[in-house]
């Protein structure tokens, strides 16, 4: 009798820590991959966009230039 009642609350506990696991670990990997795509579609910042975004407002970026952007966007990360 005693056991029968431990299982009635026990059970449910039970199924519902299982639950969360498996719906953290599930949700790790669709963040993980929906987080891959996104980067695929947006990458991040590199030289050539900085060097291509300094053309578009009509200037020429020496390369010295290229790399204290990009320094300071890294420093700034």
């Amino acid at each position: 009798m005693m056991i029968l009642n431990v299982w009635i609350w026990l059970g449910p506990v039970l199924a519902g820590v299982v639950g969360l696991l498996i719906g953290a670990i599930v949700g790790f990997f669709v963040s993980r991959k929906v987080f891959n795509k996104y980067l695929e579609k947006n990458p991040p910042v590199n030289e050539k966009m900085i060097r291509e975004m300094m053309r578009q407002m009509g200037r020429t970026p020496s390369e010295k230039q290229v790399r204290q952007i990009m320094a300071s966007m890294n420093q700034n990360k």
